[in-house]
């Protein structure tokens, strides 16, 4: 099993447009982030979570071709906003992508790209099979999928559990039915704004206090903004279990 993270960066990306923060200003790769994505491959599967705005340089910079499932946390722009660009892949598979989320996502998706669900839509546009995630575990081909129901402040969306491996990614609350789902994973990607509280995404140390009490193997923090600080610089403040997740960083076990 392993996982690519396409990208670790916020809803802005860093460095933010504008900004002359040391974070911002480094010129240190791994504190260059593009939104929020992850590639999973196991048993055969490529599964991508999340398509955000960098969705076409993520996938030219890894040489990805083949996406067998596309899993969406929440319907943000900056988790949706790439997924035009699945145009290519239907191109070298001649098929649909076929896109995994809540109801009320997939309505976003429908909305947010009305074009490519017309009755007679215009040739050329991106081809996506919608399908409708529950409570209950599913599965893409034999690699079973349990979505864990976490809140983005008021909203709730959705990480998943596949195997070994938990996502969780734009949360800042998690009750503890769904917390069980997490128990003693061998690896936990889990969001990490920055150190100061935040409205709506775990800080630092909440998110290490969630992988404490889960049992966590091995944490990866992403999700991660210019006010975190430099990459190199909280890496000594973690536990030895504990890591930055940078863009590009591969993970396999």
């Amino acid at each position: 099993m392993k996982i690519t993270f396409l990208g670790t960066g916020t809803s802005q990306g860093v460095p933010v447009i504008g900004c002359r923060c040391e974070v911002c200003r480094s010129a240190e790769s791994k504190d260059k982030r593009l939104r929020t994505s992850a590639l999973v491959e196991v048993a055969g599967k490529v599964i991508l979570i999340d398509a955000g705005p960098d969705f076409r340089q993520q996938l030219l910079r890894e040489n990805i071709t083949k996406l067998d499932a596309i899993l969406l946390t929440h319907e943000h722009k900056d988790h949706i906003g790439g997924l035009d660009d699945v145009r290519a892949l239907n191109y070298l598979t001649q098929k649909p992508v076929d896109i995994y989320a809540e109801q009320r996502v997939l309505n976003a998706v429908c909305c947010e790209y009305f074009y490519a669900f017309k009755e007679n839509p215009y040739p050329g546009v991106p081809e996506m099979k919608l399908n409708e995630i529950l409570s209950s575990p599913f599965f893409i081909g034999d690699v079973e999928i349990t979505p864990i129901r976490v809140y983005h402040h008021q909203l709730p969306i959705l990480g998943f559990r596949i195997a070994d491996l938990v996502y969780i990614t734009d949360a800042n609350r998690i009750y503890a039915k769904e917390k069980r789902k997490i128990l003693r994973c061998k690896t936990l990607v889990i969001n990490a704004l920055r150190k100061k509280t935040h409205l709506s995404h775990f800080s630092l140390s909440q998110a290490l206090k969630v992988a404490q009490k889960t049992e966590a193997q091995t944490v990866y923090l992403t999700h991660i903004s210019h006010q975190m600080g430099l990459h190199k610089e909280v890496e000594k403040e973690l536990p030895p279990n504990a890591h930055l997740a940078y863009d590009g960083l591969r993970v396999e076990f």
